[in-house]
Parts: C-alpha cells; sequence; structure tokens
C-alpha cells in the first residue's frame, strides 16, 4: 500500500508528488490513451497512477496470475479429455463440467475458496483454473471422437498401442479443435482476471474496481490495455497452432476443404476390370 496520501496529508498537501492532473477538455477516450501513456495525480490526489511503469507493474502481475491458471487447466484437462475421447466415454461429464463451468459466478467462486484457501494468489488462480477447465476438456473430448475411427483401426491394424494411437494419432488429428478451446479458455482468463483484486492480486482490474483512485478515464484505459493483451494471447496461441499442426494436415484441409471428420489423407483406388 502506498503511503504517498497518508504523508502528503501529514503535511497539509505539501509533498511534491512529482506528476500534474490529467489533461482537461480532453475526450473520455483521449483522456484515456493519456492514463496509458502519461502519469497523472490521482483523483483522491497525493499519489501518482497511471503511465506505462505502473501499468506494466499491472499488466505483469495479471498476466502472471492468467498464465499459471491456464497452464494448471491445461494439465488437467488434456490428459483426461484424451483419455475420455479416445475410450469413447464420458460424453455426460464432458458436457456437464462445460455447462458448470459457464454457469457459476467466478465471483461467488472467489467468495468460496476465500474460506479454504484465503485470499491471495492461489485463490484467484483457483478460481481462473476452474473457469479455464471446461473449454479444454470439452474441446478436447469432442475433437478426438471426431477422429475417423477407420484411422484408429488402421493404427490398431498396425500394431501401435493405445498410448500410441493417443499421441500419434487421435492429438494430432484433434489439435485444431483443442487450440480452439485452448483460446476460448486464455480470452475468458485475462478478461477474468480483472477481479483479482477482490482477492488481494494487483492486476490491471485495480484502476477498473478503484475509481475513487483511478477515475473514469483509469477504468477506460486498463479495459483497453486487457483487450489489447487479450487479442495478442489470442493471436499467439494461433501462431503456435498453427507452427505444432502437421504440414501433411494443412495439405489434407486445403483439399477437403474442412471435412467435419478428421482422419489421415488417403488416396483413392482405381480399380480395373
Amino acid at each position: 500500500m502506498s503511503f504517498a496520501p497518508v504523508l502528503a496529508q501529514a503535511t497539509g498537501g505539501e509533498q511534491s508528488i512529482g506528476c500534474g492532473p490529467g489533461p482537461s477538455g480532453a475526450g473520455t477516450f483521449s483522456d484515456a490513451f493519456d492514463f496509458i501513456f502519461h502519469q497523472r495525480e490521482s483523483v483522491s490526489g497525493g499519489v501518482c497512477i497511471g503511465g506505462p511503469g505502473e501499468l506494466w507493474d499491472l499488466g505483469a502481475s495479471h498476466m502472471k496470475v492468467s498464465l499459471v491458471a491456464i497452464v494448471i487447466a491445461v494439465a488437467i484437462s488434456l490428459p483426461i479429455g484424451l483419455w475420455l475421447g479416445h475410450k469413447g466415454r464420458g460424453e455426460f461429464l464432458a458436457v456437464t463440467v462445460s455447462n458448470v463451468g459457464r454457469a457459476v459466478p467466478s465471483l461467488a467462486l472467489l467468495a468460496f475458496f476465500v474460506a479454504f484457501i484465503g485470499l491471495g494468489f492461489w485463490n484467484v488462480t483457483a478460481v481462473l483454473t476452474l473457469l479455464a477447465i471446461p473449454p479444454i476438456l470439452t474441446n478436447t473430448y469432442v475433437g478426438v471422437r471426431q477422429v475417423d475411427r477407420e484411422t484408429v483401426d488402421a493404427a490398431r491394424g498396425i500394431g501401435m498401442t493405445e498410448a500410441q494411437i493417443i499421441r500419434k494419432v487421435e492429438f494430432p488429428l484433434a489439435i485444431a479443435t483443442i487450440f480452439g478451446g485452448l483460446r476460448t479458455s486464455a480470452v475468458a482468463v485475462v478478461a477474468t482476471a480483472t477481479i483479482a483484486p477482490l482477492g488481494n492480486v494487483r492486476s490491471l482490474g485495480n484502476p477498473i474496481i478503484e475509481p475513487q483512485t483511478y477515475g473514469l478515464p483509469g477504468q477506460i484505459g486498463a479495459a483497453i490495455v486487457i483487450a489489447l493483451l487479450t487479442l495478442a494471447l489470442d493471436g499467439g496461441l494461433a501462431l503456435v497452432q498453427r507452427a505444432v499442426t502437421p504440414s501433411g494436415l494443412k495439405v489434407a484441409e486445403r483439399r477437403s476443404g474442412g471435412g467435419k471428420r478428421l482422419s489421415l489423407p488417403i488416396p483413392w483406388r482405381t480399380e480395373t476390370r
């Protein structure tokens, strides 16, 4: 917690805080962009807010809790989804988890975990992890189930084990659907991490939920930065998806125009009579 306001009051407001008020007469969005690029005195006075320095620190904390939650969600959801999809079981579980994940409010989970974990980093991480799991689990299950069963049978026919089939056949063919769930989760987690200050974790949500300090320009400026981070993360995951997709699948998709069933390209046979 900053003691600048307390010191300013104790000295009769004479302490120099090194920044002036925001621009007067500027439009709402112009003022918000000025908040992003320049420091200013807070609405309540006595402390500097905004500018690249503070937003960088808030953004780093914001992305840290978000990325940790996403990694944990992937580590939990991906193996379960691959195994359930391979076995052809658990459709009810996948659908139920997806629906529950959409229905439970994040704020309610945050309050619930206070009783077990308390305030802090891991409380917020647990909430964001539960938010991230449903899309990844559901898309992984659906992606594996969409793999052509003839391709799976052919893999068994050449002596592949079940683990090899999952790793070398089903997972590569389902990777586009899996990344769809991952990108959905990433966007949701980064956007929802704005509630982190309620769990005593600094993030870009601080300017949004503290209008008495940051004002409307701070709220809009922080929202703009969050939107840009979300778009950047989604674009980065799209590039990763393209990089890890086998080249043979890219060629097959271009030739087929995007079929519903996922299978390896098999050339047509010509029969001679």
